[in-house]
């Protein structure tokens, strides 16, 4: 799946779920994983986003997987002012390598890939909480699964990562409360 544009918060996830799934996904994969969401694959190659470079990113999404496991709005925004301020994060636009105007919030154009993801992750997300007023990412509440989600949608917030998971729970709630003999009507 191609990302038109750049989507900060939809990359923070799609990486904390790949290193979720594999703690040592390789530096190719994340590689891949980054030009789907708008880098140039110039500007991943393994000159340009090194061995080392891929170890710092993992550490990165590692800390960033906390704030988006957290479940109290105050404690995430703790959180994100403390990396926004560790990452020297100044919202400045910039234009380069052939990419439109773009909002960058780390410490230049220079700045490392861990640092680059902690900026660009903190602000996103601050971004989603101060729209929204509360936490709109999680872990899907299925026991089965553990996938991260963004929840950006009106109304109550989201349990789960997808339908799929949602149905599942449901029905299987619905089977325990039949064996119980607490099963309501249909």
């Amino acid at each position: 799946m191609t990302v038109h544009g750049f989507r900060p918060a939809e990359r923070l996830v799609d990486l904390a779920n790949a290193v979720r799934v594999s703690p040592e996904v390789s530096r190719d994969s994340l590689a891949g994983l980054l030009v789907r969401h708008g880098e140039r694959p110039e500007d991943v190659t393994t000159r340009a986003f090194t061995a080392e470079d891929a170890d710092a990113l993992r550490a990165a999404v590692v800390r960033m997987t906390g704030v988006l496991t957290e479940t109290d709005t105050d404690r995430a925004a703790r959180t994100l002012n403390t990396l926004l301020e560790e990452c020297g994060a100044r919202p400045r636009l910039s234009r380069h390598d052939g990419h439109a105007w773009h909002l960058h919030v780390d410490r230049g154009d220079d700045a490392g890939w861990a640092d680059w993801l902690l900026a660009s992750g903190a602000m996103a997300l601050a971004r989603l909480l101060s729209e929204h007023g509360r936490i709109t990412w999680g872990e899907c509440a299925s026991p089965r699964c553990s996938t991260l989600f963004l929840d950006n949608g009106p109304g109550s917030a989201r349990r789960y990562c997808s339908g799929t998971c949602a149905s599942r729970e449901r029905v299987a709630a619905h089977r325990r409360r039949k064996r119980s003999g607490t099963a309501g009507p249909g």
